[in-house]
């Protein structure tokens, strides 16, 4: 291994996985690693050649006195200097994670781009030797009225034998009513569509049988892209960082998860992946643009803009994709820098455009997108939320595995505390010692601990720990109070996990940006109340409405108004695979949706630091009476 590399790096050269939430940027502190010692008498003898480099100042903030002393550094700061013994604790294991990309229900009328027509053609003879695309060109004219008709190259070279294969009975596919995709002998009865939603965290994929309008298969992965950054900034940043290549590998990266989806849905559904004649995909402004290989540096940049806003249809050979040959990517639009076509997905799913009701629409991931209005008018806006919420900045904050913290109960007068962990039904005090297993908390669990704190009496209305408040779960620090969620004895890490000042400011953070966003849009459209609001993507899929208002992330709406979405995005997807309509329509919406930079209007600091209050420093929450 080459001398000078971090540990991080040369770590993931050998396969070795290590939490990074950050991508190594040095802000998250998950990468923990411990130094057993060096096997290289020669590198340990020579001045300046300690194994590994010398202790960093950012590396205090992560790491105590005596994790120190125990040998404990951050792999993405202390590089190799020789031969070296590095443990990796189970806390700082890389876990994937558990992905909820779950769809409400679809139901639209059938109408895709990519239709079959059976048909029966004369064969040619000496006195009618028209050409072989003319004669498929056409008998589709005659059946169904399509004319002008194009074909790729690699489609029309196996065009003469598959004529005669089907004995000129065949069955064509067309794509929008213009370009024949494919020719099979005889009549074809499956063909298929991949409708993507690309996430900043996951990727989930959705295999619709394009003749019936099902759902034949899903599933969903980690974003690999997430090795050189958690969230888009520290993305946009790599590529900036690596000129030479750092686009390619997040293009690559996302390629390669693409094309696995494709490949796993396609197995469970009993197909080969060239059955596969479209795919549409959603994604968020710089996950289109890495997808496409486009240079994304503009976007970090103001005016933030894009490099398209219209929708776009591209053959998933030239990108890379491994479907059909000829099959047509279609990407969704945009409606600005920082919120991008996944946002039109929801638009078109959710349609607020067509409703009375004033309607606050959340989608809750690494980014906080936001959509408010009804059919006279909507906004939208997009602001950082995910980095808290998602486990980085947190203590012991992780990705939604095995393992994590997702459910959390405080008993009010005894502050006893239980919890559910992913991969499991029981809560804890249904379970025993180890039986548990815990080993951090993920976003709905920081989100329901905070605001069972609050409920309980642990915290006052601005987030810190009661001063009057003495119990042996609340402890001292040298870096402030904790709150004890998990005993050690019920964890796998061996060592209590808590709550800490720092984690509560930082989902105050998190959840004030929201809550801030939400009113700047309510102060342009001149609305006092919410009349609904719909939770949506994974995170928000999994949140307690009730806990989420308690805890502030939205202002005050009645709790049965309160609705989980699903993943909206990838619904939206599936929507404009299943129905070309929704193409246009989406077009059409993503234009008229008015995109307001939270950051310059006037009063979004003030209702930012308003809203870094439980649950608001002003608002009044009449839905919460009595809580």
């Amino acid at each position: 291994m080459e001398s000078g590399k971090t540990l991080l790096a040369a770590a993931q050269e050998l396969g070795v996985t290590i939490e990074s939430l950050c991508g190594g940027k040095h802000t998250c502190g998950k990468c923990k690693v411990r130094v057993s010692e060096s096997n290289s008498e020669e590198s340990s003898r020579k001045p300046g050649r300690k194994n590994p480099s010398p202790f960093q100042l950012e590396e205090n903030k992560f790491i105590s006195g005596q994790e120190r002393q125990q040998g404990y550094r951050l792999a993405c700061v202390a590089k190799l200097r020789g031969d070296a013994i590095i443990d990796v604790p189970e806390e700082s294991r890389f876990v994937p994670q558990v992905i909820r990309k779950e769809l409400k229900g679809i139901s639209v009328d059938l109408d895709p781009g990519v239709k079959s027509y059976t048909l029966e053609l004369p064969p040619p003879s000496m006195k009618e030797p028209l050409g072989d695309f003319e004669r498929l060109e056409r008998a589709l004219g005659n059946i169904s009225g399509l004319k002008d008709l194009r074909m790729d190259l690699p489609i029309l070279q196996t065009l003469p034998e598959k004529l005669r294969a089907g004995n000129w009975q065949v069955t064509a596919l067309v794509w929008m009513d213009h370009a024949v995709l494919d020719i099979q002998p005889g009549q074809a009865e499956e063909f298929y569509g991949l409708a993507v939603d690309i996430g900043t965290t996951t990727v989930a994929a959705y295999l619709c049988d394009l003749k019936s309008g099902q759902v034949v298969a899903a599933d969903s992965t980690m974003n690999p892209q997430v090795v050189y950054g958690e969230d888009v900034m520290s993305r946009i940043a790599y590529t900036i960082t690596h000129p030479g290549n750092g686009l390619d590998h997040l293009q690559q990266a996302i390629l390669e998860a693409l094309n696995g989806l494709a490949q796993s849905t396609a197995k469970a559904a009993g197909i080969l992946p060239d059955r596969i004649l479209e795919m549409v995909v959603v994604g968020n402004t710089a996950m289109h643009h890495f997808f496409l290989g486009i240079n994304p540096h503009h976007l970090g940049l103001s005016p933030f803009p894009p490099a398209v806003h219209r929708s776009l249809d591209i053959k998933a050979r030239d990108l890379g994709v491994k479907i059909h040959r000829a099959a047509n990517v279609h990407m969704l639009p945009i409606e600005a820098g920082f919120v991008g076509a996944d946002n039109v997905g929801v638009l078109i799913s959710e349609r607020p455009y067509i409703q009375e009701e004033m309607t606050l629409i959340i989608d809750v991931g690494t980014n906080g997108e936001l959509l408010l209005g009804n059919k006279e008018r909507i906004l939208s806006a997009s602001c950082a939320t995910g980095p808290a919420l998602e486990g980085a900045h947190i203590k012991f904050g992780m990705r939604a595995a095995p393992g994590a913290i997702e459910r959390v109960r405080i008993a009010p007068k005894t502050l006893q505390v239980k919890f559910r962990v992913v991969g499991s039904e029981k809560w804890s005090d249904e379970c025993i010692g180890a039986e548990i297993g815990a080993k951090g908390v993920c976003g709905s669990g920081i989100v329901e601990a905070v605001a069972e704190m609050f409920t309980a009496g642990v915290l006052d209305r601005n987030g810190r720990f009661s001063k009057s408040l003495s119990h042996d779960r609340l402890r001292p620090t040298d870096k402030g109070r904790e709150f004890i969620i998990a005993r050690a004895e019920e964890t796998a890490i061996g060592q209590d996990i808590a709550i800490s000042a720092a984690d509560i400011r930082s989902v105050q953070l998190a959840k004030g940006a929201l809550y801030a966003g939400a009113k700047i849009l309510m102060k342009v459209l001149g609305v006092k109340r919410l009349e609904k609001v719909i939770l949506a993507g994974g995170f928000g899929s999994y949140l307690d409405p009730r806990r989420a208002m308690i805890l502030g992330m939205f202002p005050d709406c009645a709790l049965e108004k309160v609705l989980i979405a699903g993943n909206a995005a990838g619904e939206g997807a599936c929507l404009a695979l299943l129905n070309r309509s929704k193409r246009i329509e989406a077009e059409s919406m993503a234009r008229r949706v008015e995109y307001i930079e939270l950051t310059s209007h006037p009063d979004f600091t003030e209702e930012f630091v308003n809203a870094m209050s439980l649950p608001h420093q002003k608002d009044d929450f009449p839905h919460l009476e009595g809580i």
